[in-house]
């Protein structure tokens, strides 16, 4: 979660925004003893790169309840929650109706961004952007 904090700390300053952590966003991994970035498990071979999370199905209903909450708890605002790539395949699988636990891999510090009427509809804005990186 430290990626994550340390991703959302320059957002809330330049806004004048407060950071509210919640374990119901933390990553599938949040137990392992350690982190391998997903990229390095994949170039070495290692098969941990394309597991899914354990209990997938217990993943996404967590996720899922934990931003319907937040959307609920800001009804007519802008939200952003800054999380890892689990959390965002969880919450637009889905929107998307997409049962695959991992079914794309986002890139670092993209950007998703889903909108959330008041009569329950999600759609799906935008997914993985990244152009606001591409000068780097």
């Amino acid at each position: 979660m430290r990626r994550a904090r340390e991703t959302a700390l320059p957002v809330a300053a330049r806004l004048g925004l407060s950071i509210t952590f919640d374990d119901g966003l933390a990553e599938f991994d949040r137990d392992a003893a350690s982190y391998i970035p997903i990229e390095e498990l994949k170039a070495a071979g290692d098969p941990r790169w394309n597991e899914v999370p354990e209990q997938p199905e217990h993943f996404r209903a967590v996720v899922v309840e934990t931003v319907e909450r937040i959307v609920a708890a800001h009804s007519g605002q802008r939200v952003a929650i800054v999380c890892h790539g689990g959390v965002i395949n969880a919450y637009a699988g889905h929107v998307l109706g997409i049962d695959d636990p991992l079914f794309f891999l986002p890139d670092y510090t993209s950007i998703s961004r889903v909108f959330a009427a008041g009569t329950g509809q999600r759609s799906i804005a935008s997914l993985n952007e990244a152009a606001h990186l591409r000068h780097l």
